[in-house]
C-alpha cells in the first residue's frame, strides 16, 4: 500500500492525498513544491550525444522480454546488463541474445538487483519493464546514479511520484521518458500530423481510453499484482494509452495546459468478482468504468475512459473533434471534414489521406517496424526514436512533464471521485513554463521538425 498523507479540510471531508491540498473556490488544489536551488527546467533538455547507447534492462517479464527482442534490432544499441527478481528469466534473456549472436549481458537478480545494475559505469540508459510498484524506486535510483531512464507505463502512480521524478530529472539533467507506445501508432501519428497541418481546424474536444477486457490475462500478472493494485485504488489506474496521443494533439505544456479534472465511476462489479475469485478478497476499490473530464487553459476538453473488466471490444477511442474535421480510431478508423461532417470520407479517400499525411517518423521506420513488430510496430518506432534522440543529443519526443501530466490522472481521478466528483486542479508540473514552447516537435538532426 502506498503511503498517503491525510489532510483535513474545513470545506470538505478529509481526503487522502499524497501531497497536501487546500480547497479554493470549490476546487481541490494540491500544493506545488518550489523548484530547489540547482534545479533547472527540463523543457527542451538535451544531453551529450551517445554514439552507442549502452542499456541496462530491468524486468524480463512479458513486456521486458519483448523490449529485449526489439532493442536488438535498433541501430546503435548494446545490451550491457539485464535484471529480474527471478534468475531463470535472466537465463532466458541471455539465451535469446546468444541466438542473435550478441554478447551476453551481465545478470542481476533479487529484489534490489537493480541497484548494482544502476551503479555500473558502462550503462547510459536504464530501461524499466517491472510491475508498477517498482517503477518509481528503480527510476529514481537510476537517475541519481547518472543514467537516462525509459520506463514502462504508468511510470508514476500518484502526484508525489510525479514531483519526485521531475525534481530528480531536473537536478541530474538526465532524461526521463515514459514508454508510451500508443503515441507512435500509425493512425495516431498521422492524425497528429493532420492536426498540425490544420486539417481539423481548431481541435477543441478529444477523447481517449483504455478499454481492454483483461479477464483472459489476470493470471499472467505475477502474484496478481495488477488486480491487487486495483483492489486498493479507485480511479483511472491506467490512463496514459488513451490520454498521451490526444494531449500531443492539444500541445499540452507546449502552448496549452490541463487546468482541472472531474471524474466519476460505476460501482465495482466484474472487477470485484474477479478479485474474489482470484484472491479471495471481499473489498474492491476500483469501479468497473471510470470517466474523467479535463478542461484546458485554452478552453478545450479532454475525456478519458478506463475499463479493464467488461467483456467488450478493445478501444482507445482516439477521437478528435475540430472546427473543420473529425477523426475516430475505434471501432473503425474514419475521417470526416467540413462541410460534410455527417458523412465519413470514402475508404479510397481515407487511404489517400493516410498516405498524403503520413508522419515523417512513420515514413522513416514503418517498413522495419512492421517486420520487427511490437503492437503492430509502434513499440519499435518508439524505441528507435528514443535511441535516435540520445545518439544525436536531441530533446526527446516525450519529456518528464508529459509523463507526469498523463500519470497524475490516476490520483486526481480518485480524489475527485471520493469528493463526490468535485473539481481537482491539475498541477502545472512545468512550474509556469507551459507556454514557453509552442507545439509538439519530433526533433531531427537537421533541426526541429514540426510536420
Amino acid at each position: 500500500m502506498l503511503g498517503l498523507a491525510v489532510i483535513s479540510c474545513t470545506d470538505y471531508p478529509k481526503l487522502e492525498t499524497t501531497v497536501p491540498y487546500k480547497v479554493v473556490k470549490g476546487t481541490i488544489v494540491l500544493d506545488t513544491p518550489a523548484r530547489e536551488p540547482g534545479q533547472q527546467s527540463a523543457l527542451g533538455m538535451t544531453a551529450e550525444p551517445i554514439e552507442t547507447v549502452r542499456i541496462g534492462l530491468v524486468g524480463l517479464g512479458g513486456r521486458g522480454y519483448s523490449a529485449l527482442d526489439r532493442l536488438t534490432y535498433v541501430e546503435g544499441v548494446q545490451i550491457k546488463a539485464i535484471c529480474d527478481i527471478y534468475p531463470e528469466k535472466l537465463k532466458r534473456g541471455n539465451e535469446y541474445l546468444a541466438s542473435r549472436n550478441l554478447p551476453a549481458a551481465a545478470e542481476y537478480s533479487g529484489e534490489e538487483g537493480y541497484k548494482a545494475l544502476c551503479e555500473r559505469d558502462d550503462i547510459d540508459l536504464v530501461y524499466i519493464c517491472t510491475s508498477w510498484l517498482a517503477h518509481v524506486p528503480v527510476s529514481l535510483y537510476a537517475l541519481e546514479h547518472g543514467k537516462h531512464v525509459a520506463c514502462e507505463v504508468p511510470s508514476m502512480l500518484n502526484v508525489k511520484d510525479c514531483w519526485d521524478i521531475i525534481n530528480t530529472s531536473e537536478k541530474t539533467r538526465k532524461h526521463f521518458m515514459m514508454l508510451e507506445n500508443c503515441c507512435y501508432d500509425f493512425f495516431e501519428l498521422t492524425t497528429l500530423n493532420m492536426a498540425q497541418k490544420g486539417l481539423f481546424g481548431e481541435v477543441y474536444h478529444v477523447e481517449g481510453a483504455y478499454i481492454h477486457n483483461l479477464n483472459p490475462f489476470w493470471e499472467g500478472y505475477q502474484d496478481n499484482w495488477r488486480l491487487d493494485y486495483n483492489s486498493k485504488f479507485r480511479g483511472d489506474n491506467y490512463p496514459t494509452h488513451g490520454v498521451g496521443p490526444i494531449c500531443q494533439v492539444l500541445n499540452i505544456h507546449r502552448g496549452d495546459k490541463m487546468n482541472y479534472l472531474v471524474a466519476m465511476d460505476t460501482k465495482p462489479l466484474m472487477g470485484a468478482a474477479k478479485a474474489k475469485e482470484n484472491m479471495g478478497i471481499d473489498y474492491f476499490a476500483d469501479g468497473d468504468h471510470t470517466v474523467s473530464l479535463i478542461r484546458t487553459e485554452l478552453g478545450h476538453q479532454i475525456e478519458v475512459h478506463h475499463n479493464v473488466y467488461a467483456p467488450r471490444p478493445y478501444s482507445r477511442m482516439h477521437q478528435l473533434t475540430g472546427t473543420q474535421g473529425f477523426a475516430n480510431k475505434y471501432p473503425a478508423s474514419q475521417l470526416a471534414f467540413a462541410p460534410d461532417f455527417e458523412d465519413f470520407v470514402s475508404r479510397e479517400k481515407f487511404d489517400s489521406l493516410m498516405v498524403q499525411y503520413k508522419h515523417p517518423v512513420t515514413a522513416e521506420y514503418e517498413v522495419k517496424a512492421r517486420e520487427v513488430g511490437g503492437h503492430g510496430g509502434m513499440d519499435y518506432i518508439m524505441d528507435c526514436r528514443l535511441i535516435y534522440c540520445l545518439r544525436n543529443g536531441l530533446p526527446l519526443d516525450m519529456d518528464v512533464y508529459d509523463a507526469a501530466e498523463w500519470c497524475c490522472i490516476s490520483e486526481l481521478s480518485r480524489i475527485s471521485i471520493e469528493a463526490g466528483s468535485m473539481p481537482v486542479q491539475v498541477p502545472d508540473f512545468t512550474r509556469g513554463d507551459w507556454n514557453k514552447v509552442q507545439g509538439v516537435h519530433h526533433a531531427m538532426v537537421t533541426g526541429p521538425n514540426n510536420p
